[in-house]
């Protein structure tokens, strides 16, 4: 898809006026300065066919919608968008997509609101008939090694500037087998983490062929499908999984590791390598 030259986009975060206030042995009240994340409505617009209103973290926009494009179904490869028009409004963000002809007629025929929350990826659907769904894959034929988790999670940290900042956003890394982190993208909104960590990836030309999905959040249904959609073979999160999140990593073969820490971490679906000199017990 050819990139475009946006406007400048709002901050992702800014400064307000506080009170903090400290009890116990010595009661203190401080008046200071706190940075805060962002959350700005974006209004995306395939043609001229309003399609949603997310509410998200006003940076990596065309990134986020390249990769929300993918995991909604309106585009099966990001090179069916032609274009990405950014228009900062007062409110927030009016984003024009410009699909493919042909893609755009399918759009016409498969319309749906959806109200966007940054709690949930599939708010604003009508039934469960209309539940996303990702193709049945086969898992990586080699799985992950335990310490490439560990080794990416000791790293992210380092990776999350907005979060540093703000300690209010979550942050999707892409992996390689040894952990080294190849791209991290933040947001509000954990889905809108990883779905501009997906259009990241793939609008720079990436697959999800070698590697693993990373996410500091809970793994809910939407983080599976997505991370299936995309073609990631392995899905680690920070917290735990929901019970359909389990049961459609198992339907996929996406192996699912959650409450993932440096030294340990719990699989759910699939499997991880088995560490050198393991012994099972």
């Amino acid at each position: 898809m050819p990139r475009n030259s946006p406007p400048a986009q709002p901050p992702a975060s800014h400064a307000v006026a506080v009170r903090t206030v400290r009890f116990g042995a010595a009661d203190q009240a401080l008046d200071a300065s706190a940075e805060v994340a962002v959350e700005a409505p974006i209004n995306i617009v395939y043609g001229n066919l309003p399609y949603a209103v997310m509410m998200a973290t006003p940076s990596d926009i065309e990134d986020f919608v390249a990769g929300f494009s993918l995991t909604e179904g309106i585009v099966g490869d990001v090179d069916e968008i032609r274009g990405i028009v950014l228009t900062p409004q007062a409110e927030g963000l009016v984003v024009t997509v410009e699909l493919a002809p042909g893609r755009f007629r399918e759009h016409l025929a498969r319309r749906r609101n959806l109200s966007g929350r940054t709690s949930c990826g599939l708010c604003g659907v009508e039934g469960l008939a209309d539940l996303p769904t990702a193709e049945t894959r086969t898992a990586a034929a080699t799985p992950i090694a335990p310490a490439a988790i560990g080794a990416a999670l000791c790293a992210l940290e380092l990776r999350q500037p907005l979060h540093r900042l703000t300690r209010s956003v979550h942050a999707a890394a892409w992996c390689d087998r040894d952990g080294a982190i190849l791209a991290v993208r933040e947001d509000v909104g954990r889905h809108n983490a990883l779905d501009k960590l997906i259009g990241a990836r793939l609008r720079a030309g990436h697959d999800a062929s070698d590697g693993f999905v990373l996410v500091t959040s809970r793994a809910s249904f939407e983080m599976v499908e997505k991370a299936a959609i995309f073609g990631a073979g392995t899905l680690v999160t920070i917290s735990a999984p929901t019970s359909l999140a389990i049961e459609r990593a198992n339907a996929l073969g996406l192996t699912l590791v959650c409450i993932a820490r440096a030294d340990s971490a719990t699989v759910f679906a699939g499997r991880l390598a088995d560490p050198v000199g393991s012994e099972v017990r």
